[in-house]
């Protein structure tokens, strides 16, 4: 299946995984920047295979690109 989302290292992710940030991002829209080594817990899948939706600290509904994360 070619339309799987994988993380930075190639591996599979899917519904619920924990993934780590491996580059300081800073998130549009607001002051804060998610740090790297940040651990995002419960992400959820999108109808794009490069991005993710998560909640981190009080931001809900984030996107990360796949090409920043890899499986915790």
């Amino acid at each position: 299946m070619s339309d799987e989302t994988r993380d930075s290292n190639g591996t599979v992710l899917s519904d619920g995984d924990n993934v780590t940030v491996i580059k300081d991002l800073k998130v549009k829209g607001t002051s804060s920047t998610i740090k790297r080594g940040t651990m995002v817990k419960g992400i959820r899948l999108t109808g794009s295979t490069g991005e993710v939706e998560c909640r981190i600290e009080k931001i809900k509904g984030l996107v990360l690109r796949t090409e920043f994360l890899k499986k915790a």
